[in-house]
């Protein structure tokens, strides 16, 4: 064990000492730019769209909102959206996969390029390993630009960077916004992803984005700036030194043509063609609940500071609305680990009387295991304490709100939404966790909205899925208990439902380990 430990201290001292040596280049080679003004947008018919929905609808201030809650919808709203661009598109994603989805909205937006329309692209590094020629090839386009957000060093291992940077390279930005022509804007829970938008066979998120008309999206776009001109934002041509010539750039199109031409990808477009969404837009267009609503999110700044500096957070500007809770607040969190302070903070609540519920994964269908070990510990004080706490069945097809028959139905279903309800008056919905990771680590982004019909509906969605697709956690004797409605009656589980024995063994072993603050 003494030699074991001996060689773990001297890899990880290797680790960092060579990690430590490895740091991105001077982040000097970029040009600052701002999102689009009124007068350069007003013309477009987005804006002429948007402003005859304000004018009839809104009061003074008022935003539309409305609520994406199949993957389908909130795909087919981006590409729809991408196809009417006529100024200038604004994107900031924490992943964005080289999937079928990824693909088509990658070439959607590169045929809005080829009108003419200015885009802004602003990805984290933390999934692009080895994709940087490919960002380069995009960037190439005289009318899209590529920026990469706190990139690891290309001149040495990110498992290495991971070790020895562990408090610097894994804060991340995790922010989801699309804005179009300055006044149409779509944030919320999901990245760029088949498992998001209702195209993967294997995983499906029940996943949560609400589209923007109004005042909120000039935020939006004020948020989306600091974090494109921050020192943290990187241009793909600042890390990657091999310029694209004209043939890499054929070659590149020619590929991405050839992968968006499968008989995949003309299914799921089919599936596109008959979603509620597609429905809505044949029928004359879309409807929208109108209210005061404010973007909050963290400052870019946040990754560089001190933990302690919460003026930075996003946290700090949501706070008020807990405080501010008197009867129901409802929490919905893939990744829920309250801490401590968290779990003694929603237990007062609950004791003051407070109806305190919270959805998130069962170990079953967690995509991140390690989380689960952060949350388990934290179950029994809880449901002591009066919460609520509910947790997703993994083998349910009615999380998302879609139809999988197109795709022979997901083999698992995870939760990914992430929202907040207060007293169904308010609602926040956002890229934002209920955990360390999301308070102190990465950077997030939401939209508070002060709407008693979009809390309401919120609230509603989560009532309809308690009989359906979660379980209730209980108390019996000292015990937990999970209580799940099957065929018209409660079966009670004693344990992790669906999970082996070592599925259940690993986030036991993780628990014991001080890594909460990273989860």
């Amino acid at each position: 064990m003494r030699h074991t430990l001996l060689l773990y201290s001297f890899l990880t001292l290797l680790a960092f000492g060579l990690a430590s040596c490895a740091t991105a280049p001077p982040n000097t080679n970029k040009t600052a730019s701002h999102a689009f003004s009124s007068s350069d947008t007003d013309n477009t018919s987005l804006a002429r769209a948007t402003k005859k929905k304000v004018t009839r609808h809104a009061n003074p201030g008022e935003s539309g909102v409305r609520l994406l809650i199949s993957g389908q919808d909130a795909f087919l709203a981006r590409m729809e959206l991408t196809k009417s661009a006529q100024k200038g598109i604004d994107l900031q994603y924490y992943i964005w996969n080289k999937d079928l989805t990824g693909r088509l909205f990658t070439n959607q937006l590169l045929e809005a390029a080829d009108r003419g329309v200015r885009v802004r692209l602003l990805v984290d590094d933390m999934v692009l390993i080895d994709r940087d020629t490919g960002g380069a090839i995009l960037d190439s386009h005289p009318n899209i630009e590529l920026r990469i957000f706190n990139p690891f060093s290309r001149n040495s291992s990110r498992t290495l960077q991971m070790l020895g940077q562990l408090r610097t390279i894994t804060r991340r930005m995790h922010n989801k916004s699309f804005t179009v022509d300055g006044h149409v804007s779509i944030l919320g829970g999901r990245n760029v992803g088949d498992e998001y938008f209702g195209a993967n066979d294997k995983l499906d998120y029940g996943d949560l984005d609400a589209l923007v008309v109004g005042p909120a999206v000039k935020e939006m776009e004020t948020s989306f700036d600091q974090y494109w001109n921050s020192s943290f934002a990187y241009p793909i041509t600042t890390l990657h030194k091999k310029y694209p010539d004209e043939t890499d750039v054929k070659e590149g199109r020619k590929e991405l043509s050839k992968l968006i031409s499968t008989p995949e990808a003309n299914l799921y477009r089919k599936a596109l063609a008959s979603s509620h969404l597609a429905r809505n837009l044949e029928e004359g267009g879309l409807n929208f609940e109108w209210a005061q609503a404010r973007i909050i999110g963290d400052t870019p700044e946040k990754i560089g500071s001190s933990r302690a500096a919460t003026e930075l957070h996003l946290t700090t500007k949501l706070k008020p609305y807990f405080d501010q809770t008197k009867n129901e607040l409802v929490i919905v969190s893939p990744y829920f680990v309250p801490g401590k302070k968290g779990a003694a903070y929603l237990g007062d609540l609950a004791r003051r009387g407070i109806k305190v519920r919270i959805l998130t994964n069962s170990l079953a269908s967690t995509d991140v295991p390690a989380v689960h070990a952060g949350y388990r510990k934290y179950r029994k004080a809880l449901v002591t304490s009066g919460v609520e706490l509910y947790e997703v069945d993994s083998t349910t097809k009615k999380l998302a709100g879609r139809d999988v028959k197109w795709l022979g139905g997901s083999s698992k279903t995870s939760l990914h939404a992430k929202s907040f309800v207060f007293d169904r008056q308010q609602a926040f919905i956002g890229s934002y966790n209920f955990d360390p990771r999301s308070a102190f680590e990465n950077t997030e982004v939401g939209i508070v909205v002060n709407s008693p019909v979009i809390a309401t509906e919120l609230a509603s969605i989560f009532d309809k899925r308690l009989n359906k697709a979660v379980y209730r956690l209980e108390l019996e004797k000292g015990k937990l208990r999970w209580h799940h409605f099957e065929n018209g009656k409660i079966k009670i589980y004693t344990r992790d439902p669906h999970t082996s024995f070592f599925q259940r063994l690993t986030p036991r072993l993780m628990g014991l380990l001080p890594i909460e603050w990273l989860l």
